[in-house]
């Protein structure tokens, strides 16, 4: 059960409206990075979630982020609140109502379609989706993809907050972006509470496979580091060595029961390439200048054009 707080989570002061800087802050309401996103990862984990600790951890969080939610919304609605007035009452000439709301972004889309108000759209206009939640209920992933995500949505404020000079929305987004930060190091000590967190899952890795290194992308830029050397590591560039690393041929291979053999092999001789024919086709026919090398069909001569 939940009841809502008519207080905002942080105080938030607009100095004048900027529906062009809304149309940014959109990014943390109806993006991938933003606060609804968080919310609906969180409780959706928190919901399934078996461990009482993670449980309260999960719902705490995503309880906060709807707060969030609300404070980066109603600095969208403050940002936008003088031209939603204008756009509803017809109070500017229209050549001046559309510059006003073509000043960048997308706050024409937000005026005109969404009236001012703070739409589930990230700043280029597209709608909020349910893809944004990358849940897969296994607590360690969830919880690495909970840092990550933290992390970037940390980014993004940082971002915001570049491109503003307003102090009192430099000073919300500031307290969000920290609020960021402290979840990460919920979600890393949440993490390392469970005592065996990597690998993920149940099952063990192939051990003759866990410590190789494939050095695939060969030439100048090779580097090595920690990530591919010393003794965790065994690393591998020979190119034949990377190829049926299972010792194999490295070919693919199915059985088929008989009327699937027969179905496959009737397939294959109707669809049986020539590769001894020289067939014509529509370029041949159709070519010109600059089209290459085609086959000679004798096409007769082009016409000269009398002057």
């Amino acid at each position: 059960m939940f009841m809502h707080n008519k207080r905002l989570m942080y105080t938030v002061r607009v100095s004048e409206t900027n529906p062009k800087l809304a149309s940014l802050m959109l990014e943390q309401f109806g993006g991938p990075q933003g606060e609804l996103a968080a919310a609906m990862r969180y409780f959706t984990q928190g919901i399934a979630e078996e461990d009482a600790g993670r449980k309260d951890l999960l719902i705490d969080i995503a309880t906060e982020e709807l707060s969030h939610l609300e404070v980066i919304g109603t600095i969208v609605a403050m940002l936008t609140k003088g031209a939603k007035g204008k756009l509803a009452e017809g109070a500017e000439e229209a050549a001046e109502a559309l510059t006003g709301m073509t000043a960048g972004g997308e706050s024409h889309t937000l005026n005109l379609l969404y009236g001012g108000g703070p739409a589930l759209i990230n700043s280029g206009g597209a709608p909020w989706t349910a893809g944004y939640v990358d849940s897969i209920g296994d607590p360690t992933c969830d919880l690495r993809s909970n840092i990550a995500a933290e992390a970037r949505a940390k980014i993004v404020y940082e971002r915001l907050i570049n491109i503003t000079t307003d102090p009192g929305i430099k000073d919300a987004l500031g307290f969000l972006m920290t609020r960021e930060i402290a979840h990460q190091k919920s979600f890393e000590k949440a993490l390392y509470s469970i005592e065996n967190n990597f690998p993920a899952g149940k099952l063990p890795g192939m051990p003759e496979f866990a410590d190789k290194y494939y050095n695939m992308s060969q030439g100048d830029g090779d580097m090595r580091g920690p990530w591919n050397q010393g003794d965790q590591w065994e690393y591998v560039d020979g190119r034949d060595e990377q190829a049926a690393v299972d010792g194999g041929d490295g070919g693919a291979s199915v059985k088929l029961d008989r009327i699937e053999s027969k179905a496959v092999t009737q397939l294959a001789e109707r669809t049986m390439s020539m590769p001894d024919g020289d067939p014509t086709t529509g370029a041949d026919l159709g070519a010109g200048p600059g089209a290459g090398k085609t086959k000679d069909v004798g096409k007769p001569a082009k016409r000269s054009v009398k002057k």
